[in-house]
C-alpha cells in the first residue's frame, strides 16, 4: 500500500471486517454501506463472503433473519451499541439460527463507556479492558440460545467514504450541522437562570444536549483513529463555535493523548463551521461538472453522497419510467475500476468544459481499444455525441463489462447535460451575479424587493420560474453573502412583503415536498392554511437573520463580500479561501479567528509564557500535513479550490479535505431548517 491516506485508512478497516465474513450473512447499516461503496465496492465484500447467493442485508428492525443453513452472521454498524440498535440486534438474532455472531462497531470502546455514564477516572482504570463489549458478547450467546456458541464484538474505525485522495466524507455524521443563535435559546430552556448562555461563543461541550455531545464524541473517536493511521501528533484549531467544541474534544480525548506520546509525524487539524459561509454552498458559481451531476440526478437510495444513473440506454428496453425501475442504476463511485476512477478524479479537478472533453476522450479511447466502429468528430462536445459513443458498447457484452464504470460516468454526464435543471443553473448564476452588484449599491430592502416579482404561486409559474425550494436557496444566498445589516423600517416592510408572498406560494402548492412538510409541520397541502404558512415563514426568517449574523463573532473573517470598484465587479470571496490564505500567510502572524485548542497543561503554559517570552505558539502552518474539516458539508468546487491553493501557497504541504457530506444547493435548506440539530438520532 502507498503512503497512508484516506483510502488506505478505509481499506485497512474493511480488510479487518472482510477477514470475518466468510460464508456469513452480513448486515450493514447505511453509513457503513456508504463507506464500503466508496472505499472497496460491494463486490469486494461479496467475494469475501463467497458462495453463489447474495448474503448482504440492510440492518433494520424488519431485516430477514438467518435460516437453518445460515449459522454465521456479521453485523457492521456505524453507531454506538446501545438502545434501539441492541434491540434490533436481539430481534434479528432471536428469529435466526445463528451459532456464530460478530458485531463490528465504528465507535471506540472508550466512547461506549462515556455513553454508559462511566466517569473519566474509572474509565482510565479500565485501560485495555472492554467490559461493554464483553457484556454484549454474553448477550449475543444468550440470544442465540447457547452460551457455548461464539460471539465477538470489536471496534473497527469505519469512519470515511473516500471520494478522492484529497477528499473524504463521514456518512454517519451527514446530519451534523453547526448551531445557530436560536439554538442558544433552546439550550437555555434546560438551564437555570444563573447559568444562562449569552451567545454561541459561550457554548461549550457541557452546555450541549447529551445526544449532540455523544455524536461529537463518536466523530472524535473516528478522527483520532485516522490520526493514528497517519502516525501523527495533531494540533487542533477551530473557526466557529461548534468547530471549537469538536477541536477541543479531539485535543483532550484521553485515547488520543496516549497515542500522541509515541507519534513521530505532525499534522494540523483545522475545523471550520459551514454556517460562517453558506454562500458557497447555495451559489452556482462552481464551474464543475460533478457539482452539477450531484445536484440534478436523483440520490442513490440510502446514500448521502452518490446519485442514480439511468442505465436503460445500454439495454434493449425503451427509455421509459417503468423501464428505469427494472434496471439497476449506475453510480459515480467506481473504486475497483482503475480507468473509471482516473476519469472520476479528473472530473473532480477540472472545469466543466474540460471535464466534458475528458469524458469524450475516455469514451473514444475505450471504443478504439475494443475496435468498435467509432466516428470521430471534433469541436464542441454534445450529449448526443457522447451517447452515440456509449451506444457502441451496447451490443458487445465483453466491451460493456470491461468499461462498465466508464459508461456509468459517461451516462451521468449525458443525463446531466440534458437535464432541464442544468439549463436553470445559468439562470441562478446570472441572478446571483446581479445580487452581488445590488448588495454593494443598495440596501437589503432593495435587494429583497428585487426578489419579490420572482415569487410566483404554482398556477403562475413556468419551467423557468423558481420553485419554493429554489426561492429558499436564493434567500439563504442573499442573507449569507450580505452578512450583518442594519434593521430599519424599510427592511422591516420589505421582509414583511417577501414573507407574505412566500407564505402564499407555500399555500398554493398542490403537493408539499418533504422539505416544505418539515418547514410547515403539515404533511399535506390541504392542511396548510395561510396562517400556518405565515407562522412557518416567520420562523424561517429567524434562521435567515441568524445566518446574516453568523460572522458577528469573527474579528478577521467578517465578510465574504468584496465590493466592486471602477475596475472590478463586486465578487464573493469564499471563507475557506480566506482561512487557507491566513494559515499560509508568509508573515505568519498569530491567527485571530483560527483558535488553537490546547490539549493540556504543557500547551497552556506555552500559551501563557508566549505573552512574556519568545515561545512560539502553535500555528496551523507548522506541519507538513493539513487536515481541513468542514463541519456541515463541503462542495466539490471548494475541495478543488483548497487542493489547488495549498501547494501554491506552501509547496510540499499535503492537504486533505474532510467533511460531513458533499453539498448541493438544496441540501442547505434541509440542514438549516432541520428540527433535530440538538437531538440527533443516535439509534438509542
Amino acid at each position: 500500500m502507498s503512503a497512508p491516506g484516506v483510502l488506505s485508512f478505509t481499506q485497512q478497516g474493511w480488510e479487518q471486517v472482510l477477514a470475518k465474513v466468510k460464508r456469513a450473512l452480513v448486515y450493514l447499516d447505511a453509513a457503513c454501506a456508504e463507506s464500503l461503496h466508496w472505499g472497496c465496492g460491494s463486490t469486494r465484500l461479496l467475494e469475501a463472503v463467497g458462495g453463489p447467493e447474495c448474503h448482504l442485508r440492510e440492518f433494520e428492525p424488519a431485516a430477514v433473519g438467518g435460516g437453518a443453513k445460515q449459522p454465521k452472521a456479521v453485523f457492521v454498524l456505524s453507531c454506538l451499541l446501545k438502545g434501539r440498535t441492541v434491540e434490533t440486534l436481539r430481534d434479528i438474532i432471536c428469529r435466526s439460527h445463528f451459532q456464530y455472531c460478530v458485531v463490528v462497531t465504528a465507535v471506540n470502546h472508550a466512547v461506549h463507556l462515556t455513553a454508559n455514564h462511566v466517569p473519566a477516572a474509572a474509565a482510565a482504570e479500565l485501560e485495555g479492558q472492554q467490559p461493554v463489549f464483553e457484556q454484549l458478547e454474553e448477550k449475543l450467546c444468550e440470544w442465540m440460545g447457547n452460551m457455548n456458541y461464539t460471539a465477538e464484538v470489536l471496534h473497527v474505525p469505519l469512519l470515511l467514504a473516500p471520494v478522492a485522495p484529497h477528499l473524504a466524507l463521514t456518512p454517519a455524521f451527514a446530519s451534523l450541522f453547526p448551531l445557530l443563535p436560536q439554538d442558544v435559546h433552546l439550550l437555555n430552556s434546560a438551564r437555570p437562570d444563573k447559568r444562562r448562555l449569552g451567545s454561541l461563543s459561550e457554548v461549550d461541550a457541557t452546555a450541549l444536549t447529551p445526544e449532540l455531545f455523544l455524536q461529537i464524541r463518536c466523530l472524535v473517536s473516528g478522527l483520532s483513529s485516522l490520526c493514528e493511521h497517519f502516525g501523527v501528533r495533531e494540533e487542533c484549531f477551530a473557526v466557529g463555535s461548534l468547530s471549537r467544541i469538536i477541536a477541543a474534544d479531539l485535543a483532550n480525548y484521553a485515547p488520543a493523548k496516549n497515542r500522541r506520546k509515541t507519534a513521530t509525524g505532525r499534522a494540523s487539524v483545522v475545523f471550520v463551521d459551514r454556517t460562517l459561509d453558506l454562500t458557497g454552498a447555495t451559489g452556482h458559481h462552481g464551474d464543475n461538472l460533478v457539482e452539477k451531476i450531484i445536484s440534478v440526478l436523483p440520490q442513490l437510495p440510502g446514500h448521502t453522497n452518490d446519485v442514480m444513473v439511468n442505465m436503460v440506454e445500454l439495454t434493449a428496453l425503451q427509455n421509459e419510467e417503468k423501464s428505469q425501475s427494472m434496471v439497476a442504476p449506475g453510480c459515480l463511485a467506481q473504486p475497483k475500476d482503475a480507468a473509471a476512477k482516473a476519469l472520476w478524479e479528473a472530473l473532480l479537478s477540472t472545469k466543466h468544459k474540460e471535464a466534458v472533453m475528458e469524458v469524450r476522450r475516455h469514451l473514444v479511447e475505450a471504443a478504439s481499444r475494443e475496435n468498435l466502429p467509432i466516428k470521430m468528430s471534433m469541436g464542441r462536445v454534445t450529449p448526443g455525441q457522447l451517447l452515440s459513443y456509449i451506444h457502441l458498447f451496447k451490443n458487445n457484452l465483453k466491451a460493456l463489462v470491461s468499461h462498465c464504470g466508464l459508461l456509468q460516468l459517461g451516462l451521468a454526464t449525458v443525463q446531466t447535460l440534458k437535464h432541464p435543471q442544468t439549463a436553470k443553473w445559468d439562470n441562478f448564476l446570472a441572478f446571483e451575479r446581479l445580487l452581488l452588484q445590488s448588495i454593494g449599491e443598495s440596501t437589503m430592502s432593495v435587494v429583497l424587493n428585487q426578489l419579490l416579482p420572482m415569487m410566483k404561486p404554482l398556477n403562475q409559474r413556468t419551467d423557468n420560474d423558481y420553485s419554493p425550494e429554489e426561492l429558499l436557496v436564493l434567500l439563504i444566498y442573499i442573507y449569507s453573502v450580505g452578512g450583518e445589516f442594519t434593521v430599519d423600517k424599510d427592511l422591516g416592510e420589505a421582509e414583511e412583503k417577501v414573507k407574505k408572498a412566500l407564505a402564499q406560494v407555500f399555500c398554493e402548492e398542490s403537493e408539499l415536498s418533504p422539505l416544505l412538510q418539515k418547514i410547515t409541520g403539515c404533511d399535506s397541502s390541504i392542511k396548510l392554511t395561510f396562517h400556518k404558512s405565515k407562522i412557518a415563514v416567520d420562523k424561517l426568517f429567524t434562521s435567515l437573520r441568524d445566518i446574516a449574523g453568523a460572522r458577528n463573532l469573527m474579528k478577521q473573517f467578517k465578510s465574504v463580500y468584496v465590493p466592486g470598484n471602477h475596475t472590478h465587479q463586486a465578487s464573493y470571496k469564499p471563507l475557506l479561501r480566506q482561512v487557507v490564505e491566513e494559515i499560509f500567510n508568509p508573515e505568519k502572524p498569530d491567527p485571530v479567528d483560527i483558535e488553537h485548542m490546547s490539549s493540556g497543561l504543557t500547551d497552556l503554559l506555552k500559551t501563557g509564557f508566549s505573552m512574556f517570552m519568545k515561545v512560539s505558539r502553535p500555528h496551523p502552518s507548522d506541519h507538513p500535513l493539513l487536515i481541513l474539516f468542514v463541519v456541515g458539508g463541503v462542495t466539490v468546487s471548494e475541495a478543488k479550490m483548497i487542493k489547488d491553493l495549498v501547494p501554491s501557497l506552501k509547496p510540499g504541504t499535503q492537504v486533505i479535505v474532510l467533511s460531513t457530506r458533499l453539498l448541493k444547493p438544496f441540501n442547505i435548506p434541509e440542514l438549516l431548517f432541520a428540527t433535530d440539530r440538538l437531538h440527533p438520532d443516535l439509534g438509542f
